[in-house]
């Protein structure tokens, strides 16, 4: 399934236009489905091939490593809302503590209002130019 997300107001991927692909797997809603950003975005919580990795779209049950709690992992009563809901929340409010994207991280970390900043504006703008392509 193919989808666009316009970057949320008040962000700084605000304006930009994100294609996505969301991958339900043969369980579905028993398990989560894999979502990937096709257009390039630069964020702490996407790694750099475009894989989202949100709680949400983790498996269901325990975390081995103990930093989710099971309710915040996947879950059957989870739709394609939810799953926007989330991850318009992690544009807006990164989650530095689990990083897909460790340069990104550590940019957001360290320089937010430079370097992180100066490469998610490209983002966005590259975003804009091949939106209806």
């Amino acid at each position: 399934m193919g989808s666009s997300y316009i970057g949320p107001q008040h962000t700084l991927y605000e304006g930009g236009v994100f294609k996505a692909h969301l991958t339900f797997p043969r369980d579905y809603p028993l398990r989560p489905p894999k979502m990937k950003f096709i257009t390039e975005i630069w964020h702490p919580n996407v790694d750099k091939n475009g894989d989202v990795c949100i709680s949400i779209l983790h498996e269901p049950g325990e975390d081995k490593y103990g930093y989710e709690k099971p309710e915040e992992r996947w879950l059957p009563i989870h739709t394609v809302e939810t799953i926007m809901i989330s991850v318009i929340s992690m544009l807006a409010d990164p989650n530095g503590d689990s990083p897909a994207n460790v340069d990104a991280a550590k940019e957001w970390r360290e320089d937010r209002n430079g370097e992180f900043k100066r490469k998610v504006a490209r983002c966005v703008r590259k975003s804009q130019e091949t939106a209806f392509e």
